[in-house]
């Protein structure tokens, strides 16, 4: 039996529901967040093939684990979208306990797991492993648009007692995850928290006084000597590449000459002198956007920085949009974390800032990257579910 609707048109009320199920969603973000998935699946196998076919594995390995977290970090945004955004801001204590936990479960001998001078994993089933402060990205932004929305009598400005205790909760994470000698990953979660802070509109001596207190824990952990020798040299060689050539700056010399031998069309995908040669290290991760730069030329790259620029530019327009504190909070912080962590990874290939060992969001391979970032998405595009449905209520 056919349900009609009691309006002159003619389609069926439970085709209606379906049709409305994706109501709300901004699909050109979501299509700019796919089409920067695929690029990055092309490189991805570029990247690892000739490394895998030269240690005798299956050269598709890499590209069916990303495929698998691509399709993992979908069905999670999906999850997430189909919340009201305010379950976030109502468990946001819950997420960043949990963010809290996993930091210290890694550092605990035997459990945490060691990679690329961080111990900043963790080990499970089937070869995978997770990154808990990836994870933690996610639970600071949504923990501090909560405190900064806990507005009293009434204010829009947040109370200073709620700025302090933001970032004193912001703290204890990061301080863990310096631990684990991830310096890359504080540096990311600093920058966001503070662009958060910006835009709840907090007074200028809290935005000063944070800057002066990173320079200042900067100084005490070189003095701790929480920050390595490796770390130093990395700094180094960022001013001079060429003050150790073979060493520290031995991978920013690699990809700047992987780059540059790109042109305007590139030497073709699979067919880069630099990436098949495997000069440049990290290549399907940190050093992905050389891989681009190599066999997609100067207008893939474009292509890539003009992906991630829509992608900025429609969550700082849902955020500008809603009327809601925390979604807005939310939304910028999301926006501010892709934004400062693609200028890092993007540069650091250029050469234009420091090797700090981090992910390009929606390209390079990572379980642990790629499932927050879409989770992320997926609670951007839940706030501006939340718009469409004020401004169409019919559409509930």
């Amino acid at each position: 039996m056919t349900y009609w609707s009691s309006q002159s048109s003619k389609v069926p009320l439970r085709n209606r529901a379906n049709d409305l199920f994706f109501i709300g969603y901004d699909w050109i973000l979501i299509s700019c967040a796919l089409l920067l998935s695929i690029i990055g699946s092309a490189l991805v196998y570029s990247a690892s093939k000739q490394r895998l076919f030269d240690s005798g594995f299956n050269t598709d390995f890499y590209l069916q684990r990303h495929i698998f977290n691509i399709m993992v970090g979908i069905v999670l945004a999906l999850i997430v979208s189909r919340f009201s955004f305010r379950t976030a801001r109502a468990y946001a204590i819950i997420i960043y306990g949990a963010a809290v936990l996993g930091l210290i479960l890694v550092l605990i001998p035997g459990v945490g797991k060691s990679q690329g001078g961080a111990q900043a994993w963790l080990a499970l089933p089937g070869g995978f492993t997770f990154q808990p402060s990836e994870f933690t990205k996610v639970a600071l932004i949504t923990l501090l648009a909560m405190v900064l929305t806990e507005s009293r009598d009434s204010e829009l400005v947040p109370d200073d007692r709620d700025i302090l205790f933001g970032l004193a909760l912001a703290g204890i994470p990061a301080l863990l995850i310096l631990l684990q000698n991830d310096i890359g990953t504080v540096m990311i979660i600093g920058a966001t928290l503070l662009s958060v802070m910006v835009v709840s509109g907090v007074k200028l001596r809290w935005i000063y006084g944070s800057l002066s207190a990173v320079f200042l824990a900067g100084f005490v952990a070189s003095k701790l000597n929480f920050i390595k020798d490796y770390q130093i040299k990395r700094l180094a060689t960022f001013v001079d590449p060429t003050l150790d050539p073979l060493g520290a700056g031995y991978n920013t010399l690699q990809a700047r000459i992987a780059i540059g031998s790109g042109g305007w069309f590139g030497q073709g995908l699979l067919n880069g002198p630099q990436t098949q040669g495997k000069y440049v290290p990290a290549q399907r991760t940190d050093f992905i956007f050389s891989v681009a730069g190599e066999e997609l030329g100067f207008l893939g790259s474009v292509l890539i920085i003009f992906l991630i620029a829509l992608i900025l530019y429609r969550i700082t327009r849902i955020a500008l949009r809603t009327n809601d504190r925390f979604g807005r909070l939310a939304a910028s912080g999301v926006a501010g974390w892709f934004a400062i962590q693609a200028f890092e990874n993007i540069g650091m290939n250029l050469g234009i800032m420091p090797v700090t060992g981090v992910p390009l969001p929606f390209v390079s391979y990572g379980g642990s990257s790629m499932f927050v970032t879409w989770m992320a998405l997926g609670l951007v595009v839940s706030i501006g579910r939340d718009i469409d449905e004020r401004v169409n209520p019919h559409n509930r």
